[in-house]
């Protein structure tokens, strides 16, 4: 490809199962990258070859369908909008200039489409619809881009409209040439409008002109004062108002039919923008990134990784200045390490095709990297592109393998593949010795799994958080441990008197109170050691004990037998009598949660909130008819709550959640931790 040929960057987003995959194997099979409809009567998708995606119905991972229209490359890139996968869909429209956004003509816009549509509006790029399955029963363009404005504003124009919706859907109208598009026998026919459409034709014509007029100021003051402005004018202008965000172009087709389809394709090539036309990149320390066609300084983008089981650890990236070539090296800004580009592949679906150069604007894929995905690759290594904000991964399961001794190979496994998407997070909890996934929702960890399984050749499940509670005391109280041995030589004994007391936010405290020499100096640290050895175990129910204030005080000892073993014996035996007489009480932590859900939702998640023991501290209008709820609960109520919201709010919810702080348990909660502590320490287990 040569440097004067012409790249769009175009990111199919939406709600799941709308077609937008189909949309892009349509442009492959019209361009004839394939030769039959991927994914239609019952042939393979080219482009969701994963198993686990055919299995379940959806898109699991970002795909590339690179197609040649009118001398323009476009990548059309795939994502996938099932909400446990959204984060690909941000890393990809971090790459793209323009995210076209794929809309089913019944449903209108949903969740994912307005969650994803102000994403898009935060990264700056330009925004597109098509509105998909018009000849589906019901389907009606103008109910659907009446929803899409009442939505996302009136900026949204028809550049494309259906002939006919439903059973009497027959193709497409170019609204800007007033011509009328269908297929015959897999090739475009092209005709004058047909007349009980020629009106409909006519006012979508005149509201593009009058939203379009408003990208240029001269233009449009001539408009205001009763000129019209020329097709060559209109067709100018087209271009500047998508680039600026001033307009958004609404399509019409039926992807599986292949219609509206090529005049999508020529409206991309025609009017989306290139990354040059938007002149800068954003770089991590504020400033800016100064984008030319002359700049041969090789910088890229890595926007996504994959582990693939056939090709290995890929790259994709986007090459934002310059050209890169096979070979080439580059230093990695986040790690200053330098970085060899060996192969570059251009992928359609999971089929690679080596390639000798690629230039400023295009996107490719690189083996074997050790970069990680938002990682910026470039010759100096001082150049790091702003990194896109993924949502928050809050869904928190613990893993445990199957089967022993396979606990190593299970934790290389989810940390690879954590390396490789930043919505997985996996830690090992050194408290409760479990190793936690977060993600953004369950059925992320069970793709996790699976994948575990078919890759690794080990199994592992999901098991319940443990939750990090605490032991206190809540009065003064003496205790006493006298620890003695005799096994025929020297023996061992050690005698002490503790005190201990409440110690709110303070921690741990020591202190030595013994007089006369009733325990020699030396003994001291080992019952100190001793004591805080038990409250790390913990007394009631097996919890770390905090907040506790302990004074020796008294004591004897023995000059032959007596060591410092003895005396930590001894002090876990007096620590234990002082906590069972010192009303020992068992402390949770507390979750301080910040929803923000539409008005609708907000009586059901306060609803909840006080079925899971929690507080409602605050609520509060948030905009665009959302209302944030504020709230402290208990963490074990709350450890689910990503599925939980989901569910109450239809997907439509977002929260933040923070451990803030440790309350007291309700008896019955500590009755219950007590008796399932002293069952298992009956078994013989912590």
């Amino acid at each position: 490809m040569t440097r004067e040929e012409k790249v769009k960057n175009v990111v199919l987003v939406g709600q799941a199962g709308v077609g937008k995959t189909m949309v892009a194997e349509a442009m492959l099979h019209l361009t004839g990258k394939t030769s039959r409809l991927g994914g239609h009567a019952g042939t393979k998708p080219t482009l969701d070859y994963d198993g686990q995606e055919g299995a379940r119905g959806f898109s699991i991972s970002t795909t590339i369908a690179p197609v040649q229209w009118d001398g323009t490359r476009i990548n059309m890139l795939d994502a996938p909008c099932y909400p446990d996968f959204v984060g690909d869909a941000y890393a990809a429209m971090s790459a793209g200039e323009t995210a076209l956004f794929v809309v089913d003509a019944i449903d209108g816009p949903q969740t994912t489409t307005t969650r994803l549509w102000y994403a898009a509006e935060d990264l700056s790029i330009a925004r597109a619809v098509f509105v998909n399955r018009l000849d589906k029963p019901e389907a009606d363009f103008d109910v659907a881009l009446d929803a899409l404005r009442e939505r996302f504003g009136n900026r949204l124009g028809a550049v494309t409209i259906p002939m006919g919706t439903g059973d009497a859907f027959s193709g497409v109208i170019d609204v800007l040439h007033l011509k009328a598009r269908h297929l015959e026998g897999g090739k475009v026919v092209e005709q004058d409008v047909p007349a009980e459409y020629a009106d409909a034709a006519q006012a979508a014509h005149d509201e593009l002109v009058d939203l379009v007029a408003e990208a240029d100021d001269e233009i449009m003051m001539k408009y205001l004062e009763g000129e019209e402005i020329t097709q060559e004018e209109l067709e100018g202008l087209l271009g500047i108002a998508i680039r600026d965000r001033v307009f958004v172009p609404v399509f019409a087709g039926v992807a599986v039919r292949e219609e509206g389809i090529t005049s999508l394709m020529t409206a991309i090539v025609d009017w989306f923008p290139t990354m040059a036309d938007f002149g800068r990149i954003p770089l991590v320390n504020g400033e800016q990134l100064d984008i030319s066609p002359d700049d041969d300084r090789p910088v890229a983008f890595v926007f996504k990784s994959l582990n693939d089981p056939q090709n290995g650890k890929l790259s994709f990236i986007k090459v934002l200045a310059g050209t890169v070539t096979p070979g080439l090296e580059l230093t990695n800004a986040r790690t200053r390490k330098s970085e060899r580009l060996g192969h570059l592949y251009l992928m359609t679906g999971r089929e690679t095709t080596d390639v000798k150069r690629v230039v400023a604007g295009d996107i490719c894929v690189v083996p074997k990297l050790d970069a990680l995905t938002g990682d910026t690759l470039s010759v100096t290594g001082k150049v790091e592109a702003a990194a896109f904000r993924f949502p928050n991964s809050l869904y928190r399961i613990a893993v445990e393998p199957d089967k022993r001794g396979t606990e190593g190979k299970v934790f290389d496994f989810l940390q690879r593949s954590a390396d490789a998407d930043p919505t997985l997070r996996v830690e090992r909890d050194e408290e409760t010795g479990q190793t936690v996934i977060s993600a953004i929702g369950e059925a992320q960890v069970s793709v996790l799994l699976e994948r575990l399984e078919d890759r690794a050749n080990v199994t592992a499940h999901t098991v319940k958080l443990r939750i990090p509670y605490r032991e206190t005391i809540r009065r003064t109280a003496t205790g006493h441990g006298r620890h003695k041995k005799q096994t025929g030589g020297s023996g061992q004994f050690a005698d002490c008197r503790l005190r201990i007391e409440p110690n709110p936010d303070q921690g741990y405290e020591f202190m030595d109170e013994v007089v006369g020499g009733a325990i020699p100096r030396g003994f001291i640290p080992a019952i100190d050691k001793g004591v805080q050895e038990t409250m790390r175990g913990g007394v009631l129910a097996g919890y770390p004990v905090i907040d506790v204030k302990v004074a020796v005080y008294d004591g004897q000892f023995h000059p032959v037998d007596s060591n410092e073993m003895a005396f930590k014996t001894a002090a876990r035996l007096g620590f234990q009598d002082a906590v069972s007489q010192a009303e020992a009480v068992l402390l949770e932590p507390m979750a301080h949660l910040r929803i923000t859900v539409p008005e609708s939702y907000a009586g059901s998640v306060m609803g909840d909130i006080s079925a899971s023991r929690g507080r409602v501290e605050g609520m509060d209008a948030a905009g665009a008819g959302e209302t944030t709820v504020e709230a402290t609960v208990p963490y074990a109520e709350v450890t689910d709550y990503a599925t939980r919201l989901r569910s109450l709010s239809r997907g439509t919810g977002e929260f933040e959640l923070e451990i803030n702080g440790y309350e007291q348990v309700p008896h019955d909660v500590q009755q219950r931790l007590a008796t399932e502590y002293q069952e298992r320490r009956a078994a013989g287990e912590r």
